[in-house]
């Protein structure tokens, strides 16, 4: 159990990363764990490497049956946030490996690209070990790693900006949104900012993402005529990223700011309830 016990954030970080999800990822690390106890780890050599596959295999068996979920997903399917406190240094790595535009980024792959992508770039894996967790040749691997690759470096971002920089728009923002302030918001959009919500069909969020700064406030005024009174709002890091959790009546709801060339370029706003428990 002690081997298990020392790998069992890592894992958890692989999980998350191939499915989006802390709840799945701490189910399939449980099933994993009853898998590692029951079997025969004599010719074990390599604890961390095997239960990488094992978690690996399961996240594969999992991704293909969300694939049909995440079709009749009601609107913009997000990942699930990690939230951290924000008074944590900020980690680049961190925050390039778990952003919501990566995950994201990822969820479009088919699952073999991501498992490829993640066990290579992220976790470090040679192929040859890969090709034995996904049961393909190594050769394949290798494709599968470079097409996600592109698609990876893609949706880099262009430019990048200071801690400084990005910590007096968090918060400018962080004003703003107590205040209701929604031309002040507006002030700290890049002109092109998109802005994602998920709701999950079970609280109201928009159906696609909003593209455009006009666009957003349109938005952000119609959500402040119909706003519940916020009971707290916290500065917290989320997915790496600065950003907020927003009590209401209703419950949590997070909202981070993707910062790029001393302006907010990306929202992401969680509103579904499911993806919430933790905070609770």
């Amino acid at each position: 159990m002690t081997d298990f016990e020392q790998h069992r954030q890592f894992l958890i970080g692989v999980a998350y990363r191939m499915l989006g999800s802390l709840t799945e990822a701490e189910d399939i690390v449980q099933d994993a764990f009853l898998r590692w106890s029951s079997a025969d780890r004599s010719d074990v050599e390599h604890p961390r490497a095997y239960l990488a596959q094992i978690v690996s295999r399961l996240c594969l068996d999992r991704m293909k049956s969300a694939a049909a979920r995440r079709e009749e997903y009601p609107g913009t399917w997000l990942p699930e946030p990690l939230v951290s406190d924000a008074s944590a240094a900020p980690a680049t790595s961190l925050a390039e490996d778990l952003s919501m535009a990566l995950l994201m980024t990822l969820e479009r792959l088919s699952p073999l690209e991501r498992a490829a992508f993640l066990l290579h770039d992220v976790f470090d894996m040679d192929y040859s070990a890969i090709a034995q967790t996904i049961e393909r040749s190594e050769a394949a691997v290798r494709q599968l790693a470079s097409r996600a690759r592109e698609h990876v470096r893609d949706e880099r971002p262009r430019f990048t900006t200071t801690p400084e920089s990005q910590e007096r728009l968090t918060n400018a923002f962080a004003m703003a949104l107590a205040s209701n302030d929604v031309d002040g918001i507006a002030r700290l959009l890049a002109e092109e900012a998109v802005f994602y919500t998920d709701g999950g069909g079970k609280r109201h969020a928009a159906l696609n993402p909003i593209y455009g700064r006009d666009k957003i406030v349109r938005f952000l005024l119609g959500v402040a005529r119909k706003a519940l009174p916020l009971e707290r709002v916290e500065r917290v890091q989320i997915n790496g990223l600065p950003g907020f959790v927003v009590w209401t009546s209703e419950g949590p709801e997070t909202l981070s700011l993707d910062v790029e060339n001393d302006r907010i370029v990306a929202l992401y706003g969680i509103r579904n309830p499911d993806k919430l428990r933790h905070l609770s």
